[in-house]
């Protein structure tokens, strides 16, 4: 018996946009999906564009505009990479049109936008997905496996950062990421460390932030300059619900990072270190070990660490950034099917947003602010 069709139209094709594509390739080749996934119709910035990346990625038609997508009955999913600013826009075509929505993060660039879109889906039954797939990592997996059934014991502490420095050059021309419409480093990739921290350790309550900007001014493409407003730098302390204490930071301009997303987290038994830049490594220590054989034991990802085992056999051969984003086209692939609720929605993605802004207003008024 033939699976039901799932019928891709995917709006930009930037970075975000091709590693959505090779997920969508990926996956079905890796797990067993309940529906078969079709590319359909791409949209990009012309029709020249639009038709080679089609070529190139797949699909089968191509647009110069995203409209023809919502507008498509034989479409399903709508899939957004495009800039930051125009995710609202879109994702509200798209669930008006009874399509389910694939939303690169961050999921809009004020809260009261991402709370629109969330309850526009979950009126209209929805399926919806933001991009964090870092949360797809098995050692992530694990890590929150380790801390559940208690073998840190209680958390005390939390420590999380996510630097690059795709921004460290000031010469650098202002982009969408810089206009106060896109966002800043805090909501661009503070928010992995946020949604990192929360997936650990549980719920943020309380936040102390500071959001700095380093470059006050960028190249604007036409031989003069442009004022920017948003954070290079955004760091907060925060305040857990289970009663741990940590900090997070944003960073945008950390010269010589390309992807530092890093934890460590310290409880009464022991405690866990992680680096995106090593993603298939979790480092355990355990007060249990012996005197004098103490130390920060390396745990390697591997068959016995879920799904790694229906990517490759052999333990330590480690899996890719687009690996993870496999992963996550799984889940959200599962959740349209009835099969799963656990990936992450809009209703996260609005969350994570809502920390986001928490943080700003903090760092704005110089005072502790609580989650709501």
């Amino acid at each position: 018996m033939a699976k039901p069709k799932l019928r891709i139209g995917l709006i930009g094709t930037g970075f975000m946009g091709k590693a959505h594509v090779f997920g969508f390739a990926s996956a079905p080749r890796v797990f067993e999906l309940p529906l078969k996934i079709e590319l359909r119709t791409l949209a990009d910035v012309n029709a020249d564009a639009a038709a080679q990346a089609a070529r190139r990625l797949g699909f089968a038609h191509s647009t110069a505009h995203w409209r023809d997508i919502i507008a498509d009955p034989e479409i399903d999913l709508v899939d957004i990479t495009a800039p930051n600013a125009l995710h609202k826009e879109m994702a509200l075509a798209a669930i008006a049109a009874g399509k389910h929505v694939y939303c690169e993060k961050p999921l809009a660039p004020l809260a009261r936008d991402a709370l629109e879109m969330t309850e526009a889906a979950e009126a209209k039954g929805i399926k919806t997905q933001v991009g964090f797939n870092y949360l797809c990592n098995p050692m992530l997996g694990l890590a929150r496996d380790m801390i559940l059934a208690g073998e840190l014991g209680e958390i005390r502490g939390y420590r999380g950062l996510h630097a690059e420095d795709y921004m460290a050059d000031a010469k650098g021309a202002f982009t969408f990421r810089h206009d106060p419409a896109g966002g800043g480093a805090l909501a661009d990739i503070g928010s992995h460390a946020l949604a990192t921290a929360e997936y650990l350790c549980g719920p943020i309550t309380r936040v102390m932030g500071d959001c700095v900007t380093m470059i006050k001014q960028r190249p604007d493409g036409k031989g003069g300059s442009q004022a920017v407003e948003v954070d290079d730098l955004g760091r907060a302390f925060l305040r857990f619900e289970n009663g741990a204490t940590g900090s997070i930071e944003g960073n945008w301009i950390a010269t010589g990072r390309k992807m530092q997303h890093d934890f460590e987290i310290y409880g009464t038994r022991g405690a866990l270190a992680f680096s995106q830049e090593h993603f298939n490594v979790l480092h355990f220590f355990s007060t249990d070990d012996a005197k004098g054989r103490q130390g920060f034991r390396r745990i390697e990802a591997g068959p016995d660490h879920a799904p790694y085992g229906l990517f490759c056999v052999a333990a330590g051969h480690q899996l890719g950034f687009n690996d993870l984003k496999a992963i996550e086209v799984a889940g959200f692939v599962q959740a349209i099917a009835g099969k799963s609720q656990e990936n992450f929605n809009f209703r996260k993605g609005l969350r994570i947003q809502t920390l986001v802004e928490t943080i700003q207003a903090s760092s704005r008024d110089q005072c502790w602010k609580s989650v709501t």
